[in-house]
């Protein structure tokens, strides 16, 4: 099996490789746009797949593409990276106190174009109350800026989360047990 990550997050490579699986990444840039009304599920699901089909594309007949999207939500918003550290204070308070969903459509596909696998992994994660100092000096440690929702559960934020209720990986960007899930089949040499 040949596994190729479509994706450059040093988190999703990190999650990969922990739990012991061979890949190489490529990128795979596309445009995540979400369309007009488009549920939070089924665009991580889209994302993903057009990642997984743009780096298969690429790639040789039976290597297997992994493609992942993550985002936020919170009363049926969607927040992504954020576009600045403005942005990124901005979605802090909005988390601040409250409990939101982390959100990871994954997708894999069989090059040449077969779908293999197309879902979506659902976490629950409540943040303490943040004061403004408190999200102000974690918006100038930068770490917020290149994360869904504008925090690293895995980093300085850790201090911020009292609860999750489901996949940690899936918070910092790969919900590996689904990973494994899809990937079972392939690995599996038993008659």
């Amino acid at each position: 099996m040949h596994l190729i990550l479509a994706s450059k997050s040093p988190r999703r490579e990190e999650l990969l490789r922990r739990a012991g699986f061979t890949f190489e990444t490529r990128s795979s840039h596309i445009d995540e746009i979400r369309q007009a009304g488009e549920p939070a599920e089924e665009f991580t699901c889209r994302i993903a797949r057009d990642k997984a089909q743009a780096v298969a594309a690429f790639a040789q007949p039976g290597d297997l593409v992994l493609g992942a999207d993550t985002v936020v939500t919170v009363d049926r918003q969607i927040l992504g990276k954020p576009a600045g550290p403005d942005d990124a204070a901005r979605m802090l308070r909005h988390l601040a106190g409250r409990t939101h969903r982390v959100i990871t459509g994954v997708c894999l596909v069989l090059v040449p174009d077969r779908v293999e696998a197309l879902k979506p992994e659902v976490t629950l994660v409540t943040v303490v109350p943040l004061d403004e100092q408190e999200i102000q000096d974690y918006v100038k440690s930068g770490e917020p800026m290149d994360k869904a929702g504008a925090y690293a559960i895995q980093g300085l934020a850790s201090k911020f989360v009292a609860r999750i209720e489901g996949s940690y990986s899936n918070v910092v960007g790969l919900p590996i047990h689904l990973v494994y899930e899809i990937l079972k089949p392939f690995l599996d040499d038993r008659p």
